[in-house]
């Protein structure tokens, strides 16, 4: 039986000006698995989720997402995909119900019960404007929107990020719990190592503007005793060539 790719980018490449962020990148994803990017900051990790969203319009390669160029049919991949991106992308003015309220005409199969359930078990305040939201606060609602309309694929940018403990361990299960709601293909951009020890099924590293490693997590994680985490950091370190604090 053919393996399924969900998301498949052949010589990606992006530039800001004269500044190449990707270049060259080539990334095969599995229907149905979690893959975690794993990247030094500005490395161009943002980018290529921004680019497989459609955001972005690549300066060369081919980019698909459900057998779908983003750029040309970001319409159509809207209503299949969510993006969670690094930084609430909402109107300051607007409260989670009224975001919520300007996505769901956009989205066939919205479930307002979905997003009900979820703004509940999430704590997510539902009278505060964003401008007025700390950071975990926002993050959880735009995670709310994503999942309300149950996407096929799922693009989490650094969602973790700066996030107290207890915000932190909301999202994390919001995330687990998304992933085992039936088959889904995640890209998680994520520098938690514990986090992507435990949810990846296979763990891509971005560097010079390409992906130099991309392997199952069983084989990052080795099978020896060091922890999944540790193992990690050693495999960062090995690709990239220093490493990660």
């Amino acid at each position: 039986m053919s393996v399924r790719m969900a998301i498949e980018v052949r010589g990606g490449a992006f530039a800001y000006g004269r500044r190449r962020v990707l270049d060259g990148v080539d990334l095969a994803v599995e229907a149905g698995t979690t893959t975690v990017l794993l990247g030094e900051n500005g490395v161009g990790k943002t980018t290529l989720l921004r680019c497989l969203a459609g955001l972005l319009e690549p300066a060369a390669g081919t980019f698909r997402v459900l057998g779908l160029d983003p750029a040309r049919d970001r319409r159509r991949l809207s209503e299949r995909t969510g993006l969670v991106p690094d930084a609430p992308d909402a109107w300051a003015w607007m409260t989670a119900p009224d975001l919520l309220r300007f996505l769901a005409v956009h989205h066939p199969r919205w479930s307002a019960a979905r997003a009900a359930e979820l703004l509940s078990s999430l704590r997510v305040p539902v009278d505060r404007r964003f401008g007025e939201m700390s950071r975990g606060e926002a993050t959880k609602a735009m995670l709310v929107a994503t999942l309300a309309h149950e996407p096929e694929v799922l693009l989490l940018d650094e969602p973790f990020a700066g996030l107290d403990p207890l915000v932190h361990d909301d999202v994390l299960r919001a995330v687990v719990d998304a992933l085992g709601a039936g088959p889904r293909t995640v890209i998680v951009s994520t520098h938690d190592l514990d986090v992507a020890a435990r949810i990846g099924d296979h763990v891509a590293i971005l560097s010079r503007g390409r992906i130099v490693r991309h392997v199952p997590m069983e084989q990052a994680a080795g099978e020896g005793a060091t922890p999944r985490r540790e193992a990690l950091k050693d495999l960062f370190a090995a690709a990239v060539g220093e490493v990660v604090a």
